[in-house]
């Protein structure tokens, strides 16, 4: 992808672990029928109605100063953050404002839900590239609406992809709140104090997905659907780790240790989705992390690849070599026996 930012040279790289623009197949979406559940999105509705947080992202004083005294490398590895997090919200924006305006018709509850989520996305994006202008730089959000190629996910994936990452945002949030607020010398930037009411955006968006694939129990209740529910889990926290890892320096300036901060998200995420999936996957189990572990070494040595001076030929050949060992070791996650999310449920209460 051709670089979003302006005032710098600097290039965005696109790959597996880049932020995605999502589309779906909009008719199959405006031919739903939730009436198995239509008390819960009644509900729902009220909710993102109220909008708790139309004045909680509103920048105080403390933004007005200058940031130049934080230490470059914090501060390359800080706006980095930022920009990866501006992404992936824009990208749920563009996503939901689409699907409310094409449900508007056939499904207006639904529709109102998307475009008020789309409201919530659309602030969290903006106060982000706010944040990103006190740096002195900005994301061209325009310019990434029309530039960024679009990944097609069939609406039950999008259900399940979206569904958990609503979830693992939220862990994410408060988890670095939570730790922040008990560190505050560690807290680099105002941003981190909206993390408390901004995660609970995310948290309600996460229900607005359950209670999708609770009105579609054919996405839930057979073999092919726990398979694909395994599949996302892996998906999204191996995504997750791999990114993680290899921007731990950013998480060690605000005093955080990346792997522990994972293995703590992925425990309360596995946790939360198995309310709704049917399996959650055993993350007791020693292989889990060991292969995660091995597959985040990997992925950092294809970055010391790309900076080598060797022949692109030999750089090629190492990063297939690579490329496979990280798919061997993530097809061995998925061999590993997941849990009934009964058992889970009964563990957890």
């Amino acid at each position: 992808m051709q670089s979003s930012i302006q005032n710098t040279d600097k290039k965005i790289k696109e790959t597996l672990l880049t932020p995605r623009f999502y589309t779906t197949d909009f008719n199959e979406m405006a031919n739903l029928d939730i009436s198995l559940n239509t008390e819960e999105f009644e509900a729902l509705l009220k909710e993102f109605r109220a909008d708790y947080n139309k004045k909680h992202f509103i920048r105080d004083e403390e933004f007005n100063k200058s940031w130049n005294t934080i230490e470059n490398k914090t501060k390359i590895l800080f706006i980095e953050f930022l920009e990866r997090s501006c992404t992936a919200e824009f990208s749920g924006f563009l996503l939901y404002k689409e699907l409310s305006r094409r449900l508007e018709k056939s499904n207006p509850v639904l529709a109102e839900c998307f475009l008020l989520m789309s409201r919530d996305e659309a602030r969290h994006a903006g106060f982000l590239n706010k944040a990103i202008g006190d740096f002195n730089i900005s994301l061209d959000l325009g310019f990434l609406t029309k530039s960024r190629k679009y990944t097609f996910f069939s609406p039950k994936f999008i259900f399940y992809a979206t569904y958990l990452s609503e979830k693992i945002g939220y862990w994410r949030y408060i988890t670095i709140y939570r730790h922040l607020e008990k560190y505050p010398e560690h807290r680099v930037y105002p941003i981190f104090k909206f993390f408390e009411n901004w995660c609970q955006d995310e948290n309600r968006h996460g229900d607005f997905f359950a209670a999708l694939l609770k009105s579609q129990p054919q996405f839930l209740n057979n073999t092919q659907s726990k398979l694909w529910c395994r599949f996302f889990l892996i998906s999204v926290f191996a995504t997750m780790y791999l990114n993680d890892f290899q921007r731990s320096d950013f998480y060690r300036s605000i005093g955080l240790d990346a792997r522990q901060y994972d293995m703590q998200v992925i425990r309360k995420t596995n946790e939360s989705a198995s309310r709704i999936f049917p399996i959650a996957l055993d993350i007791d189990k020693p292989e889990f992390f060991k292969y995660l572990d091995l597959s985040a070494s990997l992925n950092k040595l294809l970055i010391e690849i790309d900076k080598s001076n060797n022949a692109l030929i030999i750089k090629s050949i190492r990063k297939i070599y690579i490329y496979s060992q990280i798919g061997i070791n993530i097809t061995k996650l998925f061999f590993i026996k997941p849990i009934d999310s009964s058992y889970i449920n009964k563990t957890i209460k």
